[in-house]
C-alpha cells in the first residue's frame, strides 16, 4: 500500500497541488499496480529555509520548481517498476504542468505489510 509525500515551495495553486497529487496517483495505481482507492498523499508546501536543495548537485538545473516526491510502499519493488514509475511521474508532470525534468526528485521506499496500521490500531496482515 503506497503513502506519497510531496515537498515544493510555497506558491502553487491548488489546481496545480491536485494536478500534482492526481499524476503520483496515477502512477502509483497504473504502473506500480497498487489497488484503485489506495489514495493517501500529503503535500507540503515549504518556505525556502525549509526546503533545503543543491541546485547543482549531480549536474542537474534545479530550480525554484523543484519537487520532492517520496513514495513509501508494499508494491512495484522491482527494478521495472520503479524505473517506469519515475518515467511516469518525470513525462506527466512535464506534460501536464510543465515541470522541467532537472525539478523533479523521487524517493521509493519499501516496507513490509507488517509496517502498517490502516486504522484502529491493528496490524495490516
Amino acid at each position: 500500500m503506497p503513502f506519497a509525500r510531496i515537498d515544493l515551495l510555497k506558491g502553487k495553486t491548488a489546481e496545480y497541488r491536485a494536478t500534482l497529487a492526481d499524476i503520483v496517483y496515477k502512477g502509483i495505481v497504473d504502473v506500480l499496480k497498487a489497488p484503485d482507492g489506495d489514495r493517501f498523499i500529503v503535500i507540503n508546501e515549504q518556505t525556502p529555509d525549509n526546503l533545503i536543495y543543491d541546485l547543482k548537485f549531480l549536474g542537474w538545473d534545479r530550480s525554484t520548481d523543484f519537487l520532492l516526491i517520496q513514495v513509501t510502499s508494499t508494491v512495484g519493488n522491482n527494478k521495472e517498476s520503479k524505473l517506469a514509475f519515475f518515467r511516469f511521474i518525470a513525462d506527466e508532470l512535464k506534460s501536464k504542468l510543465s515541470v522541467r525534468p532537472d525539478d523533479i526528485m523521487i524517493n521509493m521506499v519499501f516496507v513490509d505489510r507488517s509496517d502498517w496500521s490502516f486504522g484502529n490500531g491493528e496490524p495490516w496482515v
